[in-house]
């Protein structure tokens, strides 16, 4: 069983900018895709941003030109890069990984992003 766990959230004002870091336990063919998606209050959990092992990137329209996601494979370590951050981005971001773009076969345990206006 592959451990997610997630850091570096927390509150910041609105244009600021925050990363989150998840390392997972272990590499497995399960952890091709890592990424992140996120949970706001009374929403659905919605798509974030992806990346494969192979650099292959997939992002929501919503962060486009703010967000970046990246990773380091040798140590098992994706990151989420947040720039002009907005109250909308507020949520609980949850790291997860998978074998596909479309599987989330882990899930980390969840890190609060509070964005003031």
């Amino acid at each position: 069983q592959v451990r997610l766990v997630e850091s570096g959230g927390g509150l910041v004002q609105a244009g600021g900018s925050l990363r989150l870091s998840c390392a997972a336990s272990e590499r497995t063919i399960r952890t091709n895709v890592m990424g992140w998606f996120r949970q706001a209050p009374g929403k659905q959990r919605e798509l974030v941003a992806q990346i494969s092992s192979g650099g292959n990137t997939n992002y929501a329209d919503s962060v486009k030109g703010r967000f970046t996601v990246s990773r380091n494979n040798g140590e098992n370590t994706v990151y989420l890069q947040m720039n002009s951050l907005k109250p909308e981005d507020t949520a609980i971001y949850y790291c997860e990984a998978g074998l596909t773009f479309s599987d989330a076969d882990y899930w980390g345990q969840g890190t609060q992003v509070t964005v003031s206006s």
